[in-house]
């Protein structure tokens, strides 16, 4: 593929002008053809098969079958392998989700796995310069440096930062390893992309996830996107939604600052101000409830505090909503009827409504306008929120965050208990290996770690000022962009302070070059997942095995083998693997699934072993593309990938759970209630449903979570066997480890974790009902006293953090341009993997900022022209301007995908030499700011300020 620069120049000199390729390349075109041709089934459009084939070799070629890495739609894809190389790649026809549709970056796959880009073998910085190391020495010298570290400051002082790039047993086992270890400090990318939905939505109903799937979206009559834009973001994705478009005439909403590739695609496109998502769903609620169209009938029966929500809407009527969003009465009104006109529908959000301050207000309030229209539980409707990296889901899941061990079940005593017993390591052994000293009233094994999204922090601020022993002195970053993080420079500083550096990934990433450092960084070649196998969880939380497609390239290893070998140096390896074969030096991956399977009955991981994924990925073509459903065939009646909750043993057979909360089918066979997971009453309140139950449901009103008194109770206790009451006795549906209470709970219908309402209040959180608040760096100072901030919180996920200390500041006059950032469907992530492909890379070889033509002309700016934008903070980057009507008059846009220039600096020579990506560009977020959600510590990165200029020649 033809480069039009030399790969050891940082950026390309070609304009943002658009030619009749790109233009082909770029525009919305490209994504109606493959609609037209890929989904409209297998009679339009099906794999081309030349008469002959010429091979280069005569050896056999051997078929993977393997899941795309890039988003988390979960397309498969067939790899040919021959003599041990991946030589061709098809997207899979068969599959039930994409069905022979790939975007571009999935188009790239097999050159992510063959790209002479890679870290190729373990390094480590030697004044200044990078020097190769044998592992043996690369593990020696780490591992004695981390255990200096937790000898001298115990061990919170080295983070252990994971990756929603890590297979579900990778993640899980990479929560096993800080655990074991001695530390909460671990966290992933969820924190700074979902965080806020997986609270906000989990303390809505039950289960922070999506309630739907991208196939049921074909049966919704309206579609809202709010903050998302899977054109770029999940291409694939998109050729659903015009599936329901075109066969289903369902009204496309798109709801965005900035007029997007998916707008263009929409029956109605509005505007909204960044930052002011709850005050345009309060007013989208004010005339639902002005007009009667809400779902009152299934608001009483299903849902807890709608009268406190309609309260506080009657304070956004639509004169109020458009001083605070900017959108008129009018187009209010229009988007309200054509949503309670089209029933089913469902919300669509992504990073546009979690990455703000107020982040999980904005989640909570999409799904009451949800509930308010009765559209979660039941077919083309749903909660769909649509996940960034392949495995977010499932590392989630999985734990691999500072809050929670695997499964939600937090981090109290009992907690620990569970997975000790599931990992057969004496509880009080894991105990000892923490800190025993207390901060803010609580041990260190009992209290939230550090988040990803504040490891700055955790570097920066005094001991004294953080609840735990020191400040962080070694950071493992394994698998993640530093450049998708906010405060560029705060990040570069904390760098120069840290004791250790260690980046684990395929990429040397940012991490690698954007510090001062002269040493004290090692880079070690993680294998893609291409070169290993496991099970991985799409965004609509199926399961789904990849086939391991090639070996290990380089002297790059699988990202188990290299933590195994980190717990052996560090003196656990034997607790560490104790429930595992081990082959070819590596934990086996299947044990670790059956250990998350033994585990996991919270979120019923339980039913998915590797026997039952793996049936499932060798019978693609059994699948129904509407459904999900098998249909014949060894996973006859299965939902493909047994989306979770996959309810008990592998033995019971579930068959997955397609849709959340449907309770038009029974338990037994996918259905679901709320989740009594908030109680039964509260302020004297009934929080239980109000005569309804699931299809079949021997109990025909509202019931707590199941527990073995409940069983007795019941007189259903006998229905257990001898062995699964032992197991059972004084347990609850969670803790059960036999399976049992599920089992007998859902053969009469029921099911294990309850039925109850959900709520449209959270009295945990700051905000009961959601409220419209100002974001710190605000344009509008008019609003700051009607809707504040919070006050400053003295310790937070042991970290003080900043609210109205920022905002009671007026940056505006510098800084007038509210800042925006998203996605490329390019690129991915922090870039440093897609930048790396040759093919990726000549479609998108430019950082670029938005600029509204009328701003660009009042800053004597045309298009093309080198701009600085300059955060309020101190932060800048040089950049290419793109004009465009695109973004408001108002507003400024700039993806994120870009690393490798510093402040107009390039930093190309700092890369290990073969290992600079193709395109080099500042990253957006060394201009953006502080701001931290106050439930999740989720990052401010949708609405801030900046000032645009003119960059000199």
């Amino acid at each position: 593929m033809r480069l039009t620069r030399k790969s050891s120049q940082p950026t390309s000199q070609g304009g943002l002008g658009i030619n009749r390729r790109q233009f082909l390349q770029r525009s919305g075109v490209a994504t109606g053809g493959l609609a037209a041709a890929g989904f409209m089934g297998h009679g339009m459009m099906q794999a081309a098969n030349a008469k002959e084939k010429t091979a280069y070799s005569d050896a056999p070629v051997e078929t993977k079958r393997t899941i795309c890495s890039h988003c988390s739609v979960g397309c498969g894809v067939y790899a040919e392998v021959q003599e041990g190389v991946w030589t061709k790649q098809e997207p899979a026809f068969d599959h039930p989700i994409n069905r022979g549709a790939h975007c571009a970056k999935g188009a790239s796959l097999r050159e992510h796995g063959h790209s002479t880009r890679r870290l190729k073998y373990p390094m480590k910085l030697v004044d200044g310069k990078w020097q190769r190391l044998e592992w043996d020495q690369a593990i020696e010298e780490i591992g004695d440096k981390v255990l200096e570290l937790n000898e001298q400051h115990g061990p919170d002082s080295v983070y252990w930062l994971g990756s929603a790039k890590f297979s579900n047993e990778q993640a899980y086992l990479m929560r096993k390893l800080a655990a074991l270890w001695g530390t909460n400090n671990t966290d992933h990318q969820a924190r700074i992309c979902h965080s806020t939905t997986v609270a906000g939505v989990a303390n809505t109903w039950g289960y922070g996830a999506m309630t739907n799937s991208l196939n049921d979206m074909h049966f919704s009559k309206s579609i809202l996107f709010i903050g998302s834009n899977p054109s770029e973001a999940h291409p694939v994705a998109m050729q659903h939604i015009l599936r329901a478009k075109e066969r289903s005439h369902a009204q496309v909403i798109v709801v965005d600052p900035r007029f997007t590739r998916t707008a263009a695609k929409a029956n109605k496109y509005v505007r909204l101000r960044p930052g002011s998502d709850v005050a345009y769903i309060w007013g989208l609620l004010w005339h639902i409830f002005d007009n009667g169209w809400e779902d009152q009938e299934y608001i009483n029966q299903r849902v807890f505090g709608m009268e406190e929500v309609r309260r506080e809407v009657a304070e956004f009527p639509p004169d109020v909503v458009e001083r605070i969003t900017g959108v008129s009465e009018a187009d209010m009104y229009d988007v309200a009827k054509r949503i309670s006109d089209n029933r089913p529908g469902c919300v669509v959000w992504c990073m546009g409504g979690t990455q703000h301050t107020t982040g999980n207000n904005n989640t909570r309030a999409y799904c009451i306008l949800e509930l308010a229209l009765g559209n979660i539980g039941v077919s083309g409707g749903g909660a769909n929120i649509f996940r960034g990296h392949d495995n977010v889901q499932g590392a989630t899941d999985l734990g691999l965050m500072s809050h929670s061990l695997p499964g939600y079940y937090g981090l109290t005593e009992g907690a620990w208990k569970h997975w000790a017993k599931i990992w057969d390591v004496d509880y009080e052994w894991i105990k000892n290996r923490f800190d025993q000293s207390e901060y803010n009233g609580s041990l260190p094994m009992n209290s939230n770690g550090i988040t990803v999204s504040r490891w700055v922090d955790g570097v920066l601020e005094n001991d004294e000022d953080i609840a735990q022993r020191t400040n962080l002195k070694a950071m493992f970053y394994w698998g993640h962009a530093v450049n998708s993080q906010t405060r560029g420079p705060e990040m570069k500083k904390a760098m120069s302070q840290l004791e250790l550096m260690v980046v684990v990934d395929p990429y040397p990433t940012v991490a690698a070059v954007m510090n001062d450092r002269t040493d004290g960084v090692y880079l070690l070649p993680a294998a893609t997942q291409f070169e290993t196998t496991g099970s991985v969880t799409s965004t609509n939380r199926s399961l789904q095995w990849r086939d391991q497609v090639v070996e290990p390239m380089f002297d790059s290893k699988p990202d188990h083998e290299i933590m195994y070998l980190m717990a052996k140096k560090l003196g656990f390896g034997d607790e560490f693997t104790r429930n595992y074969a081990i082959e070819d030096g590596r934990p086996v991956i299947e044990d670790v699934l059956r250990e998350i399977n033994a585990g996991m009955w919270t979120v019923g991981y339980t039913g998915q072993s590797p026997e039952r994924l793996k049936e499932h990925q060798q019978n693609w073509h059994t699948f129904n593309f509407d459904t999900l459903k098998a249909e014949g065939g060894p996973a006859n009646g299965d939902f493909y990938g047994l989306p979770w909750p996959c309810w008990g043993t592998p033995e019971f057979n579930h068959p997955g759970t397609p849709l959340l909360y449907d309770m038009s089918k029974s338990v037994k066979e996918g259905g679901l209630t709320f989740r009594a997971r908030f109680g039964v009453e509260h302020d004297g309140e009934d929080l239980l449903a109000d005569g309804v139950a699931s299809e079949g449901s021997e109990l025909n009103d509202g019931y707590p979570e199941f527990t073995a008194d409940m069983l007795k109770d019941l007189g259903w206790w006998d229905d257990l066997t001898a062995e699964e009451k032992t197991a059972a006795e004084g347990k609850n549906w969670k803790t059960d480890l036999s399976g049992g209470i599920q089992r007998v709970a859902i053969e009469h219908g029921c099911a294990p974790f309850g039925n109850a309402k959900a709520r449209c209040r959270v009295w945990t959180f700051p905000d009961e009902v959601p409220k419209h608040r100002e974001p710190l760096y605000t344009s509008r100072r008019d609003l700051v006293e009607e809707y504040p901030t919070w006050d400053d919180v003295a310790s937070f996920y042991r970290l003080p953090t900043l609210y109205r200390s920022i905002q009671e500041q007026d940056f505006s006059q510098n800084f007038p341009i509210i800042l925006t950032s998203g996605r490329l469907v390019e690129y991915e992530g922090g870039g440093e993997e897609t930048r790396s492909m040759s093919w990726l890379a000549e479609l998108q070889q430019e950082m670029f900022v938005e600029i509204n033509p009328a701003q660009a002309n009042d800053l004597g700016i045309k298009n093309d022209d080198m701009v600085w934008v300059h955060g309020p903070e101190g932060g800048k980057v040089k950049v290419k301007a793109m004009v465009t009507p695109r973004v408001a008059r108002d507003v400024a846009f700039m993806p994120f995908h870009f690393g490798g220039i510093y402040q107009g600096e390039s930093l190309a020579d700092k890369y290990p030499e073969g290992a600079q990506p193709y395109v080099l560009g500042e990253a957006a977020n060394t201009a953006t700011t502080y701001g931290y959600d106050i439930v999740t510590q989720m990052q401010e990165t949708k609405c801030t300020l900046c000032r645009i200029e003119k960059a000199s020649a």
